[in-house]
């Protein structure tokens, strides 16, 4: 059904992923598809590495958990920017094409005031996707 799962994460916020993860976890094992772990992180350093090559190790660490835990193939791939909190949903909209993603699985949150205004990440990969985007909530 599906060969490439795309699965957007902040580890910063790695405990409001599980929902996302198990429901990509379940899929990708029963369809043997790969997926893709793809995090957006600073040039500066934040908490999740001082340097873009430190984020990638952390994001690379978090896959082969992943890999374990569901018994299925991950990929890591750290993007960097200047500005992700501004450039993350473009950024991802890159990724999927990239990864040849045929399904995105997204983690949401509760939308507040703001997301009446302007849209969330989530909200404008799964209007804009060319593929399926599954999001959780």
């Amino acid at each position: 059904m599906f060969t490439q799962i795309m699965v957007p994460v902040d580890l910063v916020h790695k405990d409001k992923l599980q929902k996302a993860l198990d429901v990509a976890g379940q899929i990708a094992k029963s369809s043997g598809a790969k997926v893709h772990v793809v995090s957006v992180g600073g040039v500066l350093p934040g908490k999740l590495g001082h340097t873009p090559s430190e984020f990638g190790a952390t994001l690379n660490a978090f896959a082969e958990e992943l890999k374990t835990k569901y018994g299925i193939e991950v990929d890591a791939h750290p993007i960097t920017s200047p500005d992700p909190a501004t450039d993350a949903t473009r950024h991802l909209m890159r990724a999927i094409d990239d990864v040849g993603a045929d399904l995105v699985i997204m983690a949401s949150h509760q939308p507040g005031i703001m997301e009446h205004i302007f849209s969330s990440h989530g909200g404008y990969v799964a209007q804009h996707a060319k593929c399926s985007v599954f999001v959780v909530r």
